[in-house]
């Protein structure tokens, strides 16, 4: 029995041990990133002590061992929001964000935890990681603002007043270089699950995270989150590898502004709306991805550039930017994504280049192992 004991408590160490380390390493924009380093491994107690290390100046390696419950833990807000949409029981009802979001909607009592409308300031220099499927953040998002060098792997976010649109966002990037987010969950937010502000953030890579949509709340009161990534920045340059966006309506990505995309290898399924939009001049390349149940990929009046490899000849275009050809995408009862614009692939030189395999690999392997609980 004690060798048993001791033997189990042996396992319990090492598997602390192994968690406390990144796995793998960044490919496509954040390929570099060192986040906190060799730094000695802290384990927070409680949501303070993990605000603290999250907002010192201090590299640090973070290690989440445990559920962190930021609700109520900033207080209960009980004011008027209006409901921009209906009133049903599956429906959303808004905060009225900055005093004049809900202009003339009809106007309804809301309360929520204020905790879930701001997110962590978390500071340069950070590696936070999960151990196993322990690391949860709830109630509280984070954010990335003016830092850089930056890994979060294997959490999940969940729970920002998610039957509040402006309830809260789980991640937030705006004038930030090399962040890598990997191997995570988000699911039951308020707002979007990725949003890039309008100042400039670039060697951005999320890779093997799970976006999951199911809700009991949403836009179009049907259990489908509308909010998804929205990407406003002026110049921002992102890769999106190996993630599994599903159960969601729109804004998957919502690609403006200048952005620039290079989405490899993900699958989108069970899409309800629209996956990709955008209002002004983003720009993306979709590889190797798969599109299963999406009613609409891409929105007609979309006003920047996309390429979606969708024949040899465009496949062939793309050699010379990307050092070999692209990967088409899998369609599997979804509608058309035909678009081969190639003015925006030069953007591709000097920046580090994710990986591609075919779609058919996605489609095994991705919905398997993207979120966190799975490294």
């Amino acid at each position: 029995m004690k060798f048993t004991l001791c033997l189990s408590a042996l396992t319990a160490l090492l598997t602390s041990v192994t968690a406390q380390k990144v796995s793998g390493s960044a490919q496509g924009f954040a390929q570099g990133v060192t986040g906190g380093g060799s730094a000695a491994a802290v384990t927070p107690k409680n949501i303070q002590e993990l605000v603290t290390y999250l907002t010192d100046k201090t590299p640090r390696v973070i290690v989440l061992d445990r559920t962190y419950d930021f609700i109520g833990s900033e207080g209960t807000v009980k004011e008027k929001g209006c409901a921009p949409w209906k009133t049903g029981a599956g429906c959303q009802l808004a905060i009225n964000a900055a005093g004049n979001w809900c202009g003339n909607n009809p106007k309804v009592d809301v309360t929520y935890s204020k905790a879930g409308t701001s997110g962590i300031n978390v500071a340069s220099d950070k590696t936070i990681i999960g151990v196993g499927n322990k690391g949860i953040i709830k109630g509280k998002g984070l954010r990335f603002v003016n830092v850089k060098n930056i890994i979060v792997q294997n959490i999940h976010i969940t729970n920002l007043n998610p039957q509040y649109v402006w309830g809260g966002d789980a991640f937030t990037f705006s004038g930030t270089s090399k962040i890598w987010v990997d191997h995570c969950t988000t699911s039951l937010l308020g707002r979007q699950h990725y949003v890039f502000g309008r100042d400039k953030s670039t060697g951005i890579t999320l890779s093997n995270n799970h976006i999951d949509g199911r809700t009991q709340w949403s836009a179009g009161c049907d259990g489908y989150h509308y909010w998804t990534i929205e990407m406003v920045g002026q110049g921002d340059q992102i890769t999106l590898q190996n993630n599994l966006i599903e159960h969601t309506a729109g804004r998957g990505p919502a690609l403006s502004a200048t952005t620039f995309l290079h989405a490899v290898n993900n699958v989108w399924r069970d899409i309800n709306g629209h996956a990709i939009e955008g209002d002004t001049a983003g720009k993306g390349l979709f590889e190797g991805n798969v599109f299963q149940n999406v009613k609409q990929v891409v929105v007609p009046d979309f006003k920047g550039q996309l390429n979606s490899c969708p024949d040899n000849a465009a496949a062939s275009a793309t050699q010379q930017y990307l050092g070999r050809v692209c990967q088409g995408n899998i369609f599997i009862s979804s509608g058309a994504f035909n678009r081969k614009d190639t003015g925006f692939m030069s953007e591709f030189k000097g920046l580090p280049i994710a990986r591609s395999t075919q779609a058919t690999t996605a489609q095994s392997k991705v919905p398997g192992k993207a979120g966190f609980g799975k490294i």
